[in-house]
């Protein structure tokens, strides 16, 4: 499971030139390398990101919960 919070503090380090850190934690690389090479697209993705952090930290989790119910499935 992720950590809405812990998003939040890579979210920050945008703040300080390392954009792009909660896209990795997220699971996101190409979107993260991205955001690092343009500097969290010219700071406009990193404004935007803010917002949809919550939902990103959600669809994550989700998908985590849903491979952990399909490989359980199958190893039965």
């Amino acid at each position: 499971m992720k950590s809405g919070p812990a998003a939040f503090v890579l979210w920050l380090c945008g703040l300080i030139g390392l954009c792009g850190l909660h896209r990795f934690y997220l699971g996101r690389p190409w979107t993260g390398l991205l955001w690092l090479l343009t500097v969290g697209i010219f700071g406009i993705g990193q404004i935007i990101d803010l917002f949809l952090l919550p939902s990103m930290i959600r669809q994550e989790n989700l998908e985590r919960r849903l491979d952990r119910m399909e490989t359980r499935t199958v190893v039965r």
